[in-house]
C-alpha cells in the first residue's frame, strides 16, 4: 500500500467483473481479511490531521481563549476546568452538526465532496426524513427554506454558546472554591436544546448527525442542574453509553465485527496477525478464538465492568487504572478507522473519562451517593435507560444510536440491486453528491477499479451476520442477480442525504419512497433487501424486500444462528428463510415450532418506524 495509491485487490478487473456475484464476494472477503478497505495512507493521514488540528487543537484553543484560561499548551491549568468540558461538548455538537466530524470522508463513502451534512441540510429540495408521521407540521419529505432556517439557527445558537465567556455559578464556587472561569451561561443553552429537538422532529437525520442522543442530555444537564448534580449526571450518562454498548454486544453478532475491523486497521501491519482473527483462513472466515477473546474480553467486559468500577470506586489508584483502560479502549477504536469514522466521539470520550473521574473523583464529593436527592438519581437513571431498553426490545421503534448499539454488529442494514443502467437514475434526486462509483472515478480511479472498490464494500457487509441473510434473500429473489449492480445501503444513503452512521433506519422504506419520487425507477429496476436489528428475546431478524417502484413486496425472517454459521460467500447456498408475506405468495406456508411463535408474535408489532427510528 502506497501513500497516495490504494491497495487494490489482486484481480484483473474486466475478468473479475464477469464472475458470478458470490464468487466475487469470496475473493473480496479474502482480500479484506488481509488488506481491509485498502485505502491509501494519505486518507488515514487526512483523518489524523483533521482529528488533531481541527478537532483537538481547534477545540482546546476555542475553549481556552473564550473562557479567559491560560494558553492551550498549559494543559495542567485547563484540563479539569468545567467550562472546558462544556465547550468540548458544544464544539463536538457544532462539528457533528456541520458534518465534518463523524461520517466524514472516503471511509464513510464521501469522496467528492468529502463533507455531507451542511452541503445537503442547507440546500432546498434535498430529502428530509421525519421520525413521526403524527407530529403536526412535519409532513413531506423534501427540505424547504423553513427547514434550512431552523438548521442554520441551530448552528448559530451552538456557536454563540461556544464563543461566549463563562458566567459565575454559586454552585460551582461552593464545590470548587477559587474557580474563576465559571460555566457556560445556562440561558444560552436553551436555544440549542430547543432547536436540536425541533430540527429532529422535522428531520431525524440532523438529530442523529449531531449525535443528539448523547449530547442533548449533556446540554440539558449543563442548563438545569447545580454543579455537583451536573457532574454526577454526566458520569451516569457516560456510564450508560459504555454499559449500553457493552450489553448490546452480548449475542452472536459482535464476534463477527472484530476480525474485519482489525483487518481494516492501518496500525496492524502484519497480515499473519489479521489472518489469526479468522478460524481457518482462507477456508473459514468465521471468527477465531482470538477474535472471540478480543470481542468479549477486550470489548464487552471492558465496556461493562470498568465503567461500573469508575462509577462506584472511592480508591484513587483503582480509578486511575480504570480511566487508563477506557482511554486505551477509545484510542484503539480510533486506530482501526471504522467505516463510520467516529474518531472525534472516541477522543471526546477518552477526555471525558479523565475529566469526570479524575478531575472530580467520587471520594471528593462527586460520587453517585453525593447527589442532592435520591429521587433525582432515580429519575436520571430511568431517563437515561429509557431509549436503550425500548430500542433493544423494539428496534423497529428506536434508532440503534439512542439504543446504545453503536458498534455491536446488530444493525439494521440493506443492499440495493440495480438492473443494468438503472443506478444512474439516482442522479435525478436532488443532492450534493453523485453515486460513489462516479465519485471514485472523479477522484482518479479507472472505472473498472472504481466498480471493484464499491464491490469491496458489499463484501465487507457479507463478513457480518446480517450480510449473509441479505445476500441470501437477494439470491432467492432475483434470478438475474449476477447481471445486476449491487450496492451497500449505508454508502448509498450517504450520497443521498449526506449522512449515515451505520443506521439502516435512515435508508428504510420511507427513504426509498422519497428517493423514488425523483428517481422514478420502473418496477424491477431497483430492488432493496432491508433487515431490522435483532430484538432482545428473539432468535430471528426480520427482513423486507422493497421494489422502489412498488413498495414492500415481501416480509420474512431468518435465524441469526444460521447467518453466523455460514461463510460470507454462502458456499452452501442461501441460508434458510421464512417468508411471512409476499405480494406473489399471499398465503405462504407457516413455519412450526418455537420459530413460528417468534414470527407470529412479531406480526403483532407495528412495522411503522416511530420515536427515534
Amino acid at each position: 500500500m502506497g501513500f497516495t495509491k490504494p491497495d487494490l485487490p489482486a484481480v484483473e478487473p474486466e475478468t473479475f467483473l464477469r464472475l458470478p456475484l458470490m464468487e466475487r464476494m469470496r475473493i473480496l472477503a479474502l482480500n479484506w481479511a488481509e488488506h481491509g478497505f485498502g485505502s491509501p495512507r494519505m486518507v488515514h493521514t487526512i483523518y489524523i490531521l483533521k482529528l488533531i488540528v481541527l478537532y483537538a487543537l481547534g477545540g482546546v484553543v476555542v475553549a481556552t481563549t473564550t473562557s479567559h484560561l491560560p494558553a492551550f499548551w498549559h494543559v495542567s491549568q485547563w484540563w479539569n476546568q468545567p467550562i472546558v468540558y462544556q465547550k468540548a461538548i458544544l464544539w463536538t455538537v457544532l462539528l457533528e452538526s456541520i458534518g465534518i466530524a463523524g461520517s466524514w470522508g472516503p471511509l464513510a463513502g464521501k469522496v467528492k465532496p468529502m463533507t455531507g451534512g451542511i452541503l445537503f441540510w442547507a440546500r432546498p429540495g434535498t430529502i428530509r426524513l421525519r421520525p413521526w408521521r403524527w407530529v403536526p407540521f412535519t409532513g413531506g419529505d423534501r427540505r424547504g427554506w423553513f427547514d434550512i432556517a431552523l438548521y442554520l439557527a441551530l448552528l448559530v445558537s451552538v456557536t454563540v454558546a461556544l464563543l461566549s465567556p463563562g458566567v459565575h455559578s454559586d454552585s460551582l464556587s461552593a464545590a470548587v472554591p477559587g474557580n474563576s472561569s465559571g460555566l457556560v451561561d445556562p440561558a444560552l443553552l436553551i436555544a440549542p436544546i430547543v432547536l436540536l429537538i425541533l430540527n429532529g422532529l422535522r428531520d431525524k437525520t440532523i438529530f442523529l448527525g449531531a449525535r443528539g442522543e448523547q449530547y442533548l442530555p449533556a446540554l440539558f444537564f449543563f442548563a438545569v442542574l447545580p454543579f455537583v448534580d451536573m457532574i454526577i449526571a454526566l458520569k451516569l450518562l457516560i456510564v450508560v453509553v459504555w454499559v449500553g454498548a457493552g450489553v448490546s454486544k452480548f449475542g452472536k453478532h459482535f464476534a463477527l465485527v472484530v476480525p474485519p475491523m482489525v483487518s481494516n486497521s492501518p496500525s496492524v501491519p502484519f497480515a499473519w496477525f489479521k489472518r489469526a482473527h479468522y478460524r481457518d483462513f482462507p477456508r473459514d472466515l468465521r471468527p477465531s478464538r482470538i477474535a472471540d477473546l478480543m470481542a468479549h474480553a477486550g470489548g464487552t467486559t471492558v465496556e461493562i465492568i470498568i465503567p461500573l468500577v469508575l462509577l462506584f470506586s472511592g480508591n484513587h489508584w483503582l480509578t486511575v487504572a480504570g480511566v487508563a483502560v477506557m482511554v486505551v479502549f477509545h484510542l484503539f477504536i480510533v486506530s482501526t478507522f471504522p467505516l463510520a469514522v467516529p474518531l472525534e466521539w472516541n477522543v471526546l470520550f477518552a477526555y471525558a473519562s479523565m475529566f469526570l473521574f479524575l478531575g472530580f473523583p467520587n471520594q471528593d464529593g462527586f460520587g453517585l451517593f453525593d447527589i442532592s436527592s435520591p429521587w433525582l438519581a432515580a429519575e436520571l437513571i430511568a431517563g437515561l435507560l429509557f431509549f436503550p431498553v425500548l430500542g433493544n426490545f423494539r428496534p423497529d421503534k428506536v434508532s440503534f444510536l439512542p439504543s446504545m448499539r453503536q458498534y455491536a454488529g446488530n444493525w439494521a442494514s440493506a443492499v440495493w440491486a440495480f438492473a443494468p443502467g438503472a443506478e444512474g437514475k439516482l442522479d435525478r434526486v436532488t443532492r450534493t453528491a453523485r453515486n460513489q462509483v462516479d465519485q471514485f472515478v472523479e477522484f482518479g480511479y479507472e472505472p473498472e477499479w472504481a466498480e471493484v472498490t464499491m464491490q469491496q464494500v458489499i463484501a465487507w457487509r457479507t463478513m457480518h451476520s446480517q450480510g449473509r441473510g441479505l445476500f441470501s434473500v437477494l439470491l432467492r429473489t432475483l434470478p438475474d442477480l449476477d447481471t445486476r449492480t449491487v450496492r451497500e445501503g449505508e454508502f448509498l444513503c450517504n450520497s443521498v442525504i449526506g449522512f449515515n452512521f451505520g443506521d439502516g433506519h435512515l435508508h428504510d422504506a420511507n427513504f426509498i419512497a422519497a428517493v423514488q419520487r425523483e428517481a422514478r425507477f420502473e418496477p424491477g429496476e431497483a430492488v432493496v433487501v432491508w433487515v431490522e436489528s435483532q430484538a432482545w428475546g428473539s432468535k430471528v431478524q426480520h427482513y423486507q424486500v422493497i421494489d422502489a417502484a412498488l413498495g414492500v413486496i415481501e416480509r420474512g425472517t431468518w435465524r441469526v444462528a444460521d447467518a453466523v454459521a455460514e461463510q460470507p460467500w454462502l458456499p452452501n447456498g442461501p441460508i434458510p428463510l421464512s417468508v411471512l408475506w409476499s405480494r406473489t405468495e399471499p398465503n405462504p406456508p407457516r413455519p412450526s415450532g418455537s420459530h413460528a411463535e417468534d414470527i407470529r408474535s412479531s406480526l403483532e408489532k407495528d412495522h411503522e418506524h416511530g420515536a427515534l427510528a
